[in-house]
């Protein structure tokens, strides 16, 4: 699963820097922010990532302890 999110975030990147460079060459500001906008979400889908993964270890290790009822 990681390895298609990779896959996905690179490609969302590439496609943010070619925006940008059309934003660039254009001198079009709508470009790049659509550009900005296309990273950011990349890069929040990994943070996303990481913090679900970091939270589903966490459930799967409070099940496998033994409930203490004292």
């Amino acid at each position: 699963m990681l390895v298609a999110i990779l896959i996905f975030d690179v490609a969302l990147v590439a496609w943010s820097l070619h925006l940008m460079q059309e934003a660039f060459d254009q001198q079009e500001f709508s470009l790049m922010l659509a550009g900005t906008l296309v990273a950011l979400s990349a890069a929040a889908m990994l943070v996303v990532y990481f913090l679900m993964n970091s939270y589903m270890g966490y459930l799967s290790e409070m099940a496998q302890r033994p409930c203490l009822v004292y």
